[in-house]
């Protein structure tokens, strides 16, 4: 049964090394690691890399603006070479926001770019000599000074509207799915699926879990509540797909309030539409019914719900019970 898990911002870097490798030790497929604003994706991963043994090792993910492709593709097969072959590469065009505001750079045409930066990382992967003119992207006459360890590197990329949805299916061995409404997965991977048999379909699910229900559901809540505020293509995508009313009600009262009791806005209908939270058994129903839409990689986005360690041991055991 493949099952990844996200590790984020909700961790401190140590809880972040020990439950990766509860994870490795427990068989988990896959590790994640985003980025954004918070910490670096490739040297957290480089210590995940020391640390496990099994598990593939994914960046989940980082924005193309924030580094050359040339860059990603040292990255990436360096984190290859010290996984021994474990290193998975998550693009994304990240947002407006982040782009701009944190690397100080436009974000436009984030979708040709895409394409071209797939194109010149797996170019640059192969450990050939590289020529490459694109709109966006240039190399001339370069190549890596070391021996990739494979020439093939798996990339996904992580999409919310069509067209990259649609550039995803065309160009990248996966895509990742995220705050997609169950009722929806099924036509988006549907459509994934037509001309692509071998197309990896990831979703990262916000998931907390605990005896007490209501505990893990509030956690859920607060995370959700925040990517709604702060998320403008999340809370747009979400708004068009049957939430108009529960976004306007958070993104206004974000504008008034900040973060405070913002979570106390999602309504059960939305957290169940795009999370799992509450009690195991009902949480391990719930991860079927996500698998029955047809993704191939749940990806569980680990909200703890007190100690870290003890929480992440929870969902393990809820979702590898045999």
């Amino acid at each position: 049964m493949r099952l990844g898990f996200s590790l984020g911002t909700l961790l401190e870097h140590d809880e972040v090394l020990r439950c990766a490798v509860m994870a490795d030790k427990q068989g988990i497929e896959s590790i994640w690691i985003p980025e954004s604003w918070g910490r670096e994706a490739f040297v957290t991963l480089g210590s995940l890399a020391s640390l496990t043994k099994k598990t593939l090792l994914g960046t989940g993910i980082i924005g193309i603006y924030s580094r050359s492709p040339a860059s990603i593709a040292m990255a990436i097969t360096t984190l290859d070479v010290l996984s021994n072959g474990r290193a998975l590469l998550g693009l994304g065009a990240s947002s407006r926001a982040i782009v701009e505001n944190w690397h100080g750079i436009r974000f436009s045409n984030h979708v040709a770019r895409m394409h071209e930066y797939v194109e010149l990382v797996r170019l640059i992967c192969k450990g050939d000599k590289v020529s490459y003119n694109g709109k966006f992207t240039k190399v001339n006459d370069f190549k890596l000074a070391f021996k990739p360890l494979r020439e093939r590197i798996p990339i996904y990329i992580a999409a919310v509207n069509d067209k990259m949805l649609k550039l995803s299916a065309s160009i990248a061995d996966g895509v990742i799915l995220f705050l997609r409404p169950i009722n929806d997965l099924k036509r988006t991977t549907s459509q994934l699926k037509i001309n692509r048999n071998d197309f990896d379909i990831a979703c990262v699910i916000t998931t907390a879990i605990s005896q007490d229900a209501d505990l893990a559901r509030e956690r859920v809540r607060k995370t959700l509540a925040f990517y709604v505020a702060v998320g403008k293509i999340y809370s747009e995508f979400l708004a068009s797909h049957g939430f108009a009313d529960e976004v306007e009600q958070v993104t206004n009262e974000y504008r008034k309030h900040g973060l405070e009791n913002l979570h106390k806005l999602v309504p059960d209908k939305m957290l169940d539409a795009i999370a799992i939270a509450g009690a195991p058994e009902e949480c391990r129903k719930k991860l079927g019914r996500f698998r029955n839409t047809g993704i191939s990689l749940p990806i569980i986005q680990f909200n703890p719900v007190g100690d870290t360690e003890n929480s992440f041991k929870e969902v393990l055991t809820t979702f590898m019970e045999k």
